[in-house]
This record gives structure tokens, C-alpha cells and sequence, in this order.
């Protein structure tokens, strides 16, 4: 009988001794967190949950290689993230990025690069489902908001200029881990082939050149996404899912389904959250 594992992290703020002292205030993310490892535990999975100041890189970290040790072939991991989003430049050019950044996800003590989740994803054993759900901004150089500057306070956007300060205090480290990910990926390819790619499914919560919203109860991603559920009630695959929760935003904030690897079709005309 397959397993299902889940991870659920929400922040509603992070160190400001780390973030040179923005603590990135946010109202839903815990809520969001804790309303998905609610979904998650009905659904059958066992869920671990990382709120604010132990949502850490390496606790998130351990959690991802924990859950990649113990789920086998047909086997599914839920990884749920709501927080802060942000960007560093992609010094490498490893993913080929049209925009040269590697997005982020803001962890209390530092930001996650999603070549650093690429890479704990890739550890997971060929045939687990995976399914991501980020509730973050993938902010892309350009945004334009009509009229005003981003605001730092009810999006879920890392501001660009706290973004561009942090980065500029830590580029060595970033450019050095930047560059021992890449390092990594083309040792596990062998120098005639590309590196194995998990197959998953991300539906995330704009599109890159978007940010989304917070919310009093929920993130408005995360809102939309527990009103299509309806308390387990949907019925249809994750495709149908994605745009059952697209018609629920503003096109502002359109829901994104991006597809790594090859998930089989069977996968994905899954109910969602079947273990």
C-alpha cells in the first residue's frame, strides 16, 4: 500500500538579525501551513510542520532527506510552503533562467534557492509522486505595479531593494553555493548525459512577473486552493485542480502548474492528495 509524506512550512516572519532588520511581518503563512497539514492528515498522510523560526534551511533540509530515505516507487511526498519570495542573480547560468535569477524561498535564517530544492528533490527515488505547492512571489526584474512602488506589507514579496542589500552582503556565499550545485548536478550527469530529473508537480501561486497576496485567514492562493478542495469534495485530476483555483484569482495573481520530469498521466489524473 503506498505512503504518503508531508511537509508543511509557514512564516509569518523571519530573523531580522539575518535580514539586516526586516523581519518580513506576514498575517496567514502559519495559518496556511497548519490548514494543509490539516488536508494533508485527512487525506492519509503523515505531515511534519515548520512554523516560522523552525522553518530553517537545514531543518527544511532534513525533513525533504528524511522523506526521500523512507518514500519508495508509487509512494507520494506533499511539500506546502507559504512565506516570503525572492531572487538572487544566477551567476552560473546553470538553468538556463530567461531572466538570470534562481528564485528563493525566504526561510527564517536565510533564502532557499530552488536549485537548492532541485537538488533535495533529485534525491528522492525514481516513481515517488511528488507534488509542490508554493504560496510565495516569483518576482521577476519586471514587475510593474501601475501607479506605485511594490509594497512591503500584504504580499508575499521579499521588497527588491532589502533583496538587493542581503544579496550584495552575502554574494560570496551565494555564488560559491550557486556554484557547488552545479558542480554537483554534472558529477551525478557524467560528462555524456544530463542529470536524472524528478518528476513532479508544482503549481505555485502567480507566475513569475507576479506576486501574491496575504490574507487576514489565508493566503489567497492557499484560500482559493481550500475553497476548490471543498473538504476533500473535488472531484477531477490535478490539471482540472490548477484551473479550478486559476478561476478563483484575479489575473493579477494566475496560478501557475509547471510539470518537472515526467510525471505519468496517470499521476496526474489523480485526485489530488491520493496517497
Amino acid at each position: 500500500m503506498p505512503a504518503g509524506l508531508s511537509i508543511h512550512a509557514g512564516l509569518n516572519s523571519v530573523d531580522p538579525e539575518r535580514y539586516e532588520g526586516w523581519d518580513g511581518a506576514l498575517v496567514a503563512c502559519e495559518n496556511d501551513a497548519r490548514d494543509m497539514a490539516r488536508l494533508a492528515r485527512a487525506a492519509g498522510f503523515s505531515e511534519t510542520v515548520l512554523m516560522t523560526a523552525d522553518a530553517t534551511v537545514d531543518r527544511l533540509t532534513a525533513a525533504l532527506r528524511q522523506a526521500a530515505g523512507e518514500l519508495a516507487p508509487d509512494d507520494i511526498l506533499l511539500l506546502t510552503y507559504s512565506g516570503h519570495g525572492g531572487q538572487v542573480p544566477d551567476v552560473t547560468g546553470a538553468d538556463e533562467e530567461p531572466d538570470a535569477l534562481d528564485e528563493t524561498l525566504v526561510l527564517y535564517d536565510r533564502q532557499f534557492l530552488d536549485d537548492e530544492l532541485h537538488r533535495e528533490l533529485r534525491g528522492f527515488a525514481e516513481g515517488v509522486r511528488i507534488v509542490v505547492l508554493l504560496d510565495c512571489c516569483h518576482s521577476g526584474s519586471g514587475i510593474e505595479l501601475p501607479g506605485a512602488p511594490l509594497p512591503e506589507t500584504g504580499i508575499r514579496l521579499m521588497p527588491v531593494p532589502r533583496q538587493q542589500q542581503i544579496y550584495e552582503r552575502d554574494r560570496g556565499f551565494f555564488e560559491e553555493l550557486q556554484r557547488s550545485l552545479k558542480e554537483a548536478s554534472e558529477e551525478v550527469a557524467g560528462p555524456f548525459g544530463e542529470a536524472p530529473e524528478p518528476s513532479a508537480v508544482l503549481i505555485s501561486a502567480c507566475q513569475d512577473n507576479q506576486v501574491a497576496s496575504d490574507g487576514q485567514v489565508n493566503g489567497a492562493f492557499t484560500g482559493a486552493l481550500l475553497d476548490v478542495w471543498q473538504g476533500g469534495a473535488f472531484r477531477g485530476g490535478y490539471r482540472s485542480f490548477h484551473r479550478a483555483i486559476q478561476s478563483r484569482l484575479p489575473a493579477t495573481q494566475s496560478p501557475n502548474l509547471y510539470l518537472i520530469g515526467s510525471p505519468p498521466a496517470a499521476f496526474l489524473r489523480q485526485r489530488p492528495f491520493t496517497v
